[in-house]
């Protein structure tokens, strides 16, 4: 019996080895992903990493998959820090959050855009499809420090 209690418990520590190193290579290839799309965009990835920040079930084509989401900050100038988000299924990015992009995969495009440019402020948030939920950024005057 101890010899069955044995194996249970290896194959148990196995698994979560497993796990583990799949969540690592996932993370490696979200950091990737998030150097790659601030570098599309302009923005610099402070810190060089990413964090999980979520987990949830998401419907894709009637299958429910495992979306993560990972945080992390980005920053225009490099004097700011803005958070971002980046959702993945597997190893394919399903959704970006960044501080003047936003994304969904099948959301009509097959690529991140800023929809009003990466750092122009948009006049009606509304009007221009965005809805009020992507800050637009301004670049910092030197030798100002009011952030209005």
């Amino acid at each position: 019996m101890g010899n069955l209690h044995d194996l249970l418990f290896l194959l148990v520590i196995g698994g979560i080895i497993t796990a583990w190193m799949k969540l690592a290579r996932a993370r490696e290839v979200a950091v990737a992903a998030a150097r790659r799309h601030c570098e599309l965009h302009g923005l610099q990835l402070l810190d060089e990493t990413v964090g999980l920040r979520a987990l949830r079930l998401r419907r894709i084509d009637g299958e429910r998959r495992l979306e993560r989401g990972y945080g992390f900050e980005v920053s225009v100038d490099g004097e700011d820090r803005e958070p971002a988000r980046l959702w993945m299924i597997g190893q394919q990015v399903s959704g970006l959050n960044l501080p003047t992009v936003q994304w969904l995969a099948g959301a009509g495009g097959d690529a991140p855009h800023a929809p009003h440019g990466p750092r122009e402020t948009p006049r009606n948030p509304v009007e221009n499809g965005t809805h009020g939920n992507v800050v637009p950024l301004r670049r910092r005057q030197p030798g100002n420090s009011d952030p209005s």
